[in-house]
Parts: C-alpha cells; sequence; structure tokens
C-alpha cells in the first residue's frame, strides 16, 4: 500500500472507526470484536523470564533463557505447562535469546542448534504433557538485546540471521511472532524472513512509556506508529501487536492498531517501565514489580482492549500463570472463547 495512502486510512479510521469499511486498507478482516460483542479470542502465554528466575535455584544471567535450557530444561517445560493449564492455546517457544548474535557476544555460538532444539522439544513435550490443543509460536526476538534499536546492525544483516533462525523453527511452529521490534526496520526483516516459511506471522512492537505530543507512542527508535506501518508495506503480516511495554503506554497505541485492519492484540508488562539507562548486560530482575498489576489488575487493561476489538491476549515479562488465568476466566465470563488461532 502506498505511504499516502497507508496513512490517510489509519488517520480517517482513528477518527471515525466504525464508519471505516472493514478492508478498506487493504487487509482482510474477519469475525473482528466490537464493543459489546463476543469473539473469539487468542489466549497467548505470559512472561517466561521472570519466572524461571523465581522458580531457579540459580541467579539471573544475562543469557539467562538459554542458560536456564541447558541447566535446568524442567522448569521450562513446567512453566510451558502451567501456562496451558491455566488457559493459553499459544505457547511461544523459549528461544528468545538463543540466536547466533547473542549467543557470539556471550562464547557459544555453537550452540545455536542445540538451543533452539531444545526450545522446540520442550514446548512440544509441554503440550503433549499438559494434553492440551495449543499453538506453537516460533520466536523472533532483537538479535542483540531489548530496546536498544541504536545497536542494531544493517538490515541485510538483520534479514541473513532472521532466515537462519526460521530455518531452524519453521517445520515445528505453526506461526512466528516477531517481538519486541523496536525499530520499524527490524520489523520489516523479521517478518520477511518469517513470511518465507509460509507459516503465519504476527509482529509484535515495544513502545516508549513516554507519549509523544500527540498523545501517542513511539516505537523506542523515535519512530511514529505510521512509519512502524508503512514499512510493512508488501509484507505478508497477519496480525499486529505491542508487546513489552507498560499497559498504559499500549493502550494509548491501540486504536491505531485498530485502525490498520488487520487482527490486533498485546501483552504488556507486569514491572515498571523501562528506564532509558537500561543497558546491555543488566538483567530484568533488575527492574520493580508493579503491585497494581496483579492478575486482576493486569486483566483489567487486557480487557479494555478486547472492549476495543483486540483478538489476541497474553502477558509479557512479570506476567504469570495467574495472569492467564484470570485472563481466561473473564474472557469466559464476558462471553468470549479463548482460543488458539485467527478465524
Amino acid at each position: 500500500m502506498p505511504l499516502a495512502r497507508h496513512r490517510t486510512c489509519v488517520r480517517a479510521a482513528r477518527a471515525e472507526p466504525r464508519r471505516w469499511p472493514p478492508g478498506a486498507c487493504g487487509y482482510r478482516t474477519t469475525n473482528k470484536n466490537t464493543e459489546g460483542s463476543v469473539a473469539d479470542i487468542v489466549m497467548l502465554d505470559g512472561g517466561m523470564g521472570q519466572e524461571l528466575t523465581r522458580r531457579s535455584k540459580n541467579s539471573a544471567h544475562p543469557q539467562w533463557g538459554a542458560w536456564v535450557m541447558m541447566n535446568e530444561p524442567e522448569i521450562v517445560q513446567g512453566l510451558h505447562e502451567e501456562y496451558l493449564r491455566a488457559g493459553a492455546r499459544v505457547i511461544t517457544l523459549n528461544s528468545y535469546s538463543a540466536n547466533r548474535s547473542r549467543l557470539t557476544t556471550f562464547g557459544m555460538p555453537e550452540r545455536l542448534g542445540e538451543l533452539q532444539g531444545i526450545a522446540i522439544d520442550l514446548a512440544q513435550r509441554a503440550r503433549d504433557a499438559a494434553r492440551v490443543d495449543a499453538k506453537i509460536a516460533g520466536c523472533l526476538s532483537p538479535l542483540i538485546g531489548s530496546y536498544h534499536p541504536e545497536l542494531l546492525p544493517p538490515d541485510p544483516e538483520l534479514l541473513e540471521e532472521y532466515r537462519e533462525t526460521v530455518a531452524f523453527q519453521a517445520d515445528h511452529v505453526d506461526l512466528f511472532l516477531c517481538e519486541t521490534m523496536s525499530k520499524a526496520s527490524e520489523a520489516r526483516m523479521a517478518a520477511t524472513a518469517a513470511a518465507e516459511s509460509g507459516k503465519p506471522v504476527w509482529i509484535a512492537w515495544t513502545l516508549d512509556e513516554e507519549l509523544g505530543a500527540d498523545g501517542l507512542p513511539r516505537l523506542r527508535s523515535g519512530e511514529t506508529l505510521d512509519e512502524a506501518f508503512a514499512a510493512l508495506d508488501g509484507v505478508a503480516v497477519d496480525a499486529v501487536l505491542f508487546n513489552c511495554t507498560a499497559p498504559e503506554a499500549m493502550t494509548a497505541g491501540m486504536a491505531a492498531l485498530a485502525a490498520d485492519g488487520r487482527p490486533f492484540g498485546g501483552y504488556a508488562n507486569g514491572f515498571t517501565p523501562i528506564p532509558k539507562r537500561f543497558v546491555l548486560g543488566q538483567t530484568v530482575d533488575m527492574l520493580g514489580k508493579r503491585e497494581d498489576l496483579g492478575p486482576e489488575g493486569y486483566a483489567a487493561h487486557a480487557m479494555a482492549w478486547v472492549s476495543q476489538g483486540a483478538r489476541i491476549i497474553g502477558g509479557c515479562c512479570e506476567t504469570a500463570p495467574a495472569h492467564i488465568a484470570e485472563l481466561e476466566r473473564q474472557l469466559v465470563a464476558a462471553g468470549h472463547r479463548p482460543v488458539g488461532a485467527l478465524s
């Protein structure tokens, strides 16, 4: 879609969302819930990092996700199982830190294939053990470190490495989740690699918690949401989300996701907003937990997104199986049906 048309569509839909015809911006929309209606809602899992830290007998490590799979794989599988039993119908591979760039930083690039295989095996074993009809999402994450768009390599290098990760995962997952994308071109490279697999592709951007002068959030790169959407032109992306951000900032941007026309949603953090001084190599156990975002408090935010039309919800850092269980409870009470795939 041409950039000018995209921006016109987004602005018009923000102003008059109910008068804008479904698919007018070039995207197919089906079964989209609107305020006061009921719908099938895709239920994601919750955070892995903090929960694994709490369950481990070891201290957090900058390469925590990979480290715990090597040393305590049973707690990774156990947490996947708990999310499934709590109501999640999509679990994401615990491979967030298992990419070549991150493993090279910590001197173990030769373990890339092994760790990708472990993440796949643990998710599959958990699904079998829980006996739940659920989907497994492949994980395309920031290559260098979360929240640091300024450290990203050039786009051709991003694309090459994302293609490598997709090659490991494609035969074993049901969809790809490109998550915590902090820069528009980063999301495009991840989505391009994922789309080449032929599997559904979902993009999840992480936002700066400080809103712009227009009252809208921006990516952590400083780019606007219009720029983020425009960067996806010509790439087959099936859903757009926000993640790894305070829920209030995500709420401020939810109307922009709704205006895009594709299925949308979010999964937020339950800890204090990420400080701009957060440096590469620090671990998220240094961040404070928000006491107002227990299961019921968090669910209040997520259900507000559902009332705006969101069809995909879950939890990110500092959320737990209890949060997912409460989300499922509230969805069912409101007449919605938690599911594992978009219809």
